[in-house]
């Protein structure tokens, strides 16, 4: 099986330093970690960056389709961390990864892989956006990962992304505000809301994280629910990119909604226990959490 993401890459500077962020490379690099053969699509600046950036992904054996921009520089989002350990992002535009240019190559490698993760925050520039929905004609198992940040968004094209896709992902506070442009109503349920998309998109499997909450799954009509595991968190950064990353990897093995739910939420709970986006986690580590839950 083989995995394609499409999207930003960039550095995160944090309080503590600078660190390769970007969700689609997050969920690519945390698929890599799992043993699934994942690739990642984007644009870099031709600049210090940019070279730091390719050669990580070459020492980490990350496959990638990194094309670069001589006009545009190298993604950078300032990230802050309040003292619960959620982030804040402030991110630099035009970046290079706003101008993917589709290709013959692009169009061939995503018809080929099985399954396709794009995110929303891809969208805000024409180019790469243009690029994505030729590349989502083509794609076999569709998988969409709302990062909604503003200004950077309009609810349009996302529910057209959100038409396309097979499996969604998203948080709570993403859930209300799709619900609210839908309908003009959040005060329903959690399970009511996720009916609500699955009609709008015809898309029957979602999935919503609502942080301390845990995570609730619709699939095929029935809901499923995981509290969560008790950990200390260091901060909250690709934590959720961990999440889609950990359940794709057990959808790929065949395993039921319910158990790739449970792995899904304790290596995400793992990553938010540890520094950045890309800490180290064992499969030791998330059985011994899967255990102990």
């Amino acid at each position: 099986m083989s995995v394609i993401c499409f999207g930003e890459v960039l550095w995160d500077v944090l309080p503590k330093g600078e660190k390769i962020g970007g969700a689609p490379l997050n969920v690519a690099l945390r698929l890599n970690s799992l043993n699934v053969n994942s690739t990642i699509i984007s644009k870099v600046g031709n600049d210090q960056y940019g070279e730091r950036l390719i050669e990580y992904l070459s020492e980490n054996g990350q496959n990638h389709i990194i094309q670069k921009d001589k006009e545009h520089e190298t993604g950078i989002v300032d990230v802050q961390i309040d003292r619960a350990g959620n982030a804040s992002y402030t991110i630099k535009f035009p970046s290079a990864w706003d101008y993917i240019e589709y290709t013959p190559n692009l169009k061939n490698k995503v018809s080929r892989a099985d399954y396709f993760i794009y995110g929303s925050l891809v969208n805000r520039n024409k180019e790469s956006r243009t690029t994505l929905f030729k590349l989502l004609e083509v794609a076999n198992y569709k998988v969409l990962d709302v990062n909604l940040r503003k200004p950077h968004y309009d609810m349009a094209t996302l529910v057209d992304l959100m038409s396309y896709a097979d499996f969604i992902k998203l948080n709570r506070d993403e859930l209300e505000e799709v619900c609210s442009y839908l309908k003009g109503d959040t005060t329903t349920s959690v399970t009511e809301m996720l009916r609500l998309i699955s009609e709008y998109t015809q898309t029957d499997h979602i999935c919503v994280t609502q942080g301390a909450c845990g995570v609730t799954l619709y699939h095929n009509g029935e809901f499923y629910h995981n509290t969560g595991f008790l950990v200390k968190v260091k901060d909250t950064v690709g934590a959720g990119d961990s999440f889609l990353a950990g359940y794709v990897s057990q959808l790929i093995q065949g395993k039921r909604p319910n158990m790739a739910l449970d792995f899904a939420c304790a290596l995400a709970g793992l990553v938010a226990s540890k520094a950045g986006a890309n800490s180290l986690v064992s499969h030791e580590e998330i059985n011994d959490l899967l255990w102990q839950g």
